[in-house]
């Protein structure tokens, strides 16, 4: 079976796929899934987050950012990492879960057809949707060029 996404495309996609629309889906996989015995976290920590003015300047520190990160480990070897933005230890540990199953040739194409290729088509219409909210109010400014004085 041939992949949709590759494995970095697929973990950045699973980890921006909001909590609710992810815990649905991996539960709609069914029972026969290969469990994952936790190696390490969910573990919460923090990241700092850097800007630069205008996108070319030189680089500030903007702030803080909480992420959480767990590794599993499937019983046939695989080893499935996710770092997520926010605390949700469940997340973490399903988008970890997921990263491992992909890794097995006969999960590769069920996960992305039934979570990942969703996922995205969701977050894509998410941002259309907030792309014409946007618009809709926008304000045009214009100015009217007035005769001589």
């Amino acid at each position: 079976m041939m992949e949709i996404f590759d494995r970095k495309q697929a973990l950045g996609i699973l980890a921006g796929t909001p909590a609710d629309i992810l815990s649905q889906t991996y539960g709609m996989l069914g029972g026969n899934m290969p469990p994952a015995v936790v190696v390490r976290g969910p573990e919460i920590g923090t990241v700092m987050v850097r800007g630069k003015v205008g996108g070319g300047g030189a680089a500030f520190n903007l702030g803080e950012a909480s992420v959480t990160r767990a590794t599993v480990k499937l019983a046939t070897g695989e080893v499935g990492h996710s770092i997520i933005l926010g605390r949700d230890q469940r997340k973490a540990h399903i988008v970890a879960h997921l990263d491992a199953l992909r890794q097995r040739p006969d999960w590769i194409a069920r996960i992305d057809a039934d979570i990942v290729l969703p996922a995205l088509t969701f977050m894509e219409d998410e941002k259309l949707r907030r792309a014409e909210e946007t618009e809709a109010t926008k304000v045009d400014f214009f100015t009217v060029a007035r005769g001589e004085d």
